[in-house]
């Protein structure tokens, strides 16, 4: 089914009007917020949940959001370059947005909105928690156009060709890598759907969802990280993401726990 990218070479820039350039990558982000705004509006709608306040946090979301996810990107992915290039931090939209900064930089933007409005928080965080996979999803094809987010060499049908530039200096004779942008994109749709689902129910605690992504989504990129090649520091033969998920599957996973007596969602 997906054949067709073993030899296919992506380009960023989607439509190039001299000075002003629209890139896959932004595109496919405002495509992913849309969505989320979307399955969000329609969660909110059936809890009976204020829409105004929806929008409000989707507005703050958007912005944090990506400060965070860059800021993360910038300090722990590629500090080096970004220290010597300061002006091509603001340059989001040709990639660079890890998603742990923007899940953070989330929970402070619902956490605090709700407190001055006296909202519930956790009513807030679940509906972002189901969505946000699914935004994920879609954002994902974003790296796939920048050649950004790939395995281990590789020369199955379904690897992925990448351009000597895009390539790190070590595997400069290889020509495929792993898809990753790709095993992330079907696990985040399955992840998106499990938890539609299940909030749908009306039979999750207040909080559960929030929880199950966390879990969720720390238990995928766990294993991703076995094949990613952005990130090269271990301890004790794990990379400090897989660190940091091994943390919230258990912390989340025991809140998961605790919360099976508290009322339904």
């Amino acid at each position: 089914m997906f054949f067709w990218v073993h030899d296919f070479s992506p380009q960023p820039v989607l439509l190039d009007f001299g000075v002003i350039k629209i890139y896959w990558y932004g595109l496919l982000v405002v495509l992913a917020i849309l969505a989320g705004i979307l399955f969000a509006n329609s969660l909110v709608k059936k809890r009976g949940l204020n829409t105004e306040h929806l929008f409000n946090l989707f507005f703050y979301l958007v912005i944090f959001g990506i400060i965070g996810a860059r800021i993360y990107h910038v300090i722990f992915y590629n500090f080096d370059y970004f220290i010597n290039q300061p002006l091509n931090i603001l340059k989001f939209w040709e990639g660079g947005l890890a998603i742990h900064g923007a899940i953070i930089a989330g929970i402070f933007v619902i956490v605090i909105y709700c407190q001055k409005h006296r909202l519930e928080i956790f009513k807030y965080l679940d509906i972002m928690a189901v969505v946000l996979p699914l935004g994920q999803a879609i954002g994902r094809w974003g790296n796939f156009f920048n050649q950004e987010l790939f395995g281990k060499p590789c020369d199955s049908n379904w690897c992925i060709f990448i351009e000597p530039l895009n390539r790190p200096s070590m595997y400069q004779t290889y020509h495929h890598f792993m898809p990753l942008f790709l095993f992330e994109f079907v696990l985040n749709i399955i992840l998106f759907i499990i938890l539609f689902a299940g909030y749908q129910s009306k039979k999750w605690p207040l909080g559960a969802a929030t929880y199950l992504y966390l879990i969720g989504y720390s238990i995928i990129r766990f294993f991703m990280e076995f094949y990613r090649l952005d990130v090269d520091m271990t301890v004790f033969g794990l990379k400090w993401v897989q660190w940091l998920c091994l943390s919230v599957i258990i912390i989340f996973g025991c809140r998961l726990l605790s919360s099976r007596n508290k009322q339904v969602s």
